[in-house]
């Protein structure tokens, strides 16, 4: 049998009160794309700062060619030829596109950087290998998330990486991008590159991989050919339990309209005619990528300027000019950047948890730590955020049990109305699942919600009206029973006036 171009053998990892890594074997071909599947924290994300130096392993072996290594840094780990394109982009926006694609790594000629050889070897590649249109020359700042992830891939391409993974790298694309995307990973397989593929999107699988490896709770679970699976299969062997229905079947008590924003209007990119909640509704907004409904929304909420608006929550009218008046009120909004805008990284979930409730918490301005520890826990206890302690670091958190802290904080200040932008964007199946559940247990408590969404079946499974949103203004309005995914594209491209 033929030698495989990456095997590690037995890998294990430790971290303070959980052991990530728990005697994981995996191999790679070359020529092959291998989905790597499991839940946010089943060990993916550990394994791949493994490989590539970041962490070193408590146990096991990394074998490339059959060769025994010892992975000492992301620096050694591309000697080595492994490159890695994260979720979380490594661009320097100060930087041109060049400078970046050889990044740690510029030609140099008597000791002076060369940018112009530079600019031609990143149009080059840019050309041949991305077969993307970008000024080598232009800055990163200036590039839309779609072409710095490609500048990213760029980066990897060149430096002649024969083992590369891609960890959730659709997770900010548009179709057509995504569809460029696996066009260069077919590529990347016919010249022989052995490709790691992390995703949560199952559907995304068909188009590219040979086989798939499920990692739960830091251990392998089975290696199969993706032709002789199943999604349903994967599904299950993720979560260890049959996953027969991807959003809860729930009847909501939907009462009065609380909430009501009139007249949204920002130049030319946003007029908002009208757009109700009612008590224990979920109304979902789609349309496509750029419509402006996550521009309406943090405008709406304070964050971005807005030329004229109104809201009415119970029937008091709000300007809401800072997002911290809108807070005060009741309306929170749950940004679909949660590492950015919606944690603080470096600190706790405790932390995290009582950010937004610090006057609840003290008395006298003096924080009550005894009452704060108690809010966290019982938050961490009602929401089943998965974390060795509330003394953990945010950052060492999974995805879906992030997006969980940020609900904790938002519950704990009460709020009213509750916008969910993108709320299960880079989480998986079973994290997905449970944000659901909560998102109802919320409506039960006449919480009105507005759902950003841009998967369509999402929209579809939990809205009880849909609001679809074309070129800045919400175009339709449809009850769920009416609405399908045909006839929302149809609102949204404009087929349908």
């Amino acid at each position: 049998m033929e030698q495989p171009l990456l095997r590690l053998e037995g890998i294990t990892k430790r971290f303070p009160g959980v052991k990530a890594l728990d005697d994981l074997s995996l191999e790679l071909r070359a020529g092959e794309v291998h989905a790597l599947l499991g839940e946010n924290g089943a060990g993916k994300s550990t394994l791949i700062k493994v490989l590539y130096g970041v962490y070193r392993p408590d146990a096991g072996i990394i074998r490339i060619d059959g060769r025994q290594v010892q992975v000492e840094d992301a620096q050694h780990a591309t000697r080595l030829g492994i490159g890695v394109v994260f979720q979380e982009l490594n661009i320097c926006t100060h930087l041109d596109v060049a400078n970046n694609i050889f990044l740690g790594r510029p030609k140099n000629t008597l000791g002076v950087i060369d940018d112009g050889w530079m600019r031609r070897e990143a149009g080059r590649i840019l050309t041949d290998t991305i077969k993307l249109d970008i000024d080598p020359g232009r800055l990163t700042k200036h590039l839309s998330i779609a072409e710095q992830q490609m500048v990213e891939i760029a980066k990897v391409v060149s430096r002649g990486c024969r083992i590369i993974v891609f960890d959730e790298p659709t997770s900010s694309l548009t179709e057509n991008e995504i569809e460029h995307l696996f066009e260069i990973i077919l590529d990347l397989k016919k010249q022989g590159v052995g490709i790691i593929y992390i995703s949560h999107r199952l559907e995304e699988l068909p188009r590219i991989a040979d086989r798939v490896t499920v990692l739960r709770d830091g251990r392998h679970v089975r290696t199969m050919a993706y032709k002789d699976t199943s999604n349903d299969e994967l599904i299950s062997l993720m979560v260890g339990r049959e996953l027969t229905n991807k959003y809860p079947r729930y009847k909501r008590k939907i009462g009065d309209v609380i909430f009501e924003v009139k007249n949204l209007r920002y130049r030319n990119r946003l007029d908002i005619g009208s757009l109700a909640v009612r008590a224990g509704e979920i109304v979902g907004l789609a349309g496509l990528v750029g419509a402006g409904r996550t521009e309406s929304m943090r405008a709406l909420f304070g964050a971005d300027p807005a030329d004229a608006k109104e809201a009415v929550l119970f029937g008091k009218t709000m300007r809401f000019q800072t997002p911290g008046e809108a807070i005060d009120e009741g309306f929170v909004y749950m940004t679909e950047n949660r590492k950015l805008f919606g944690l603080c990284l470096t600190l706790d979930v405790e932390s995290n948890i009582n950010l937004a409730s610090l006057k609840q918490l003290s008395s006298t301005a003096v924080m009550n730590e005894r009452k704060a520890a108690d809010n966290a826990e019982s938050f961490r206890s009602r929401l089943a955020i998965k974390t060795p302690s509330i003394r953990t670091k945010a950052r060492n958190l999974s995805g879906g049990n992030q997006q969980k802290v940020i609900l904790a904080k938002w519950m704990s200040r009460k709020a009213k109305v509750l916008v969910f932008d993108e709320p299960t964007r880079g989480i998986d199946v079973g994290a997905k699942y449970e944000i659901y559940k909560l998102m109802n247990e919320l409506s039960d408590q006449g919480i009105g919600i507005i759902m950003i969404s841009s998967e369509l079946p999402e929209i579809l499974g939990m809205s009880d009206r849909v609001a679809v949103y074309r070129e800045g203004r919400i175009v339709a309005i449809l009850d769920i029973a009416q609405a399908d995914s045909a006839l929302i594209l149809q609102y949204a491209t404009g087929v349908k006036k």
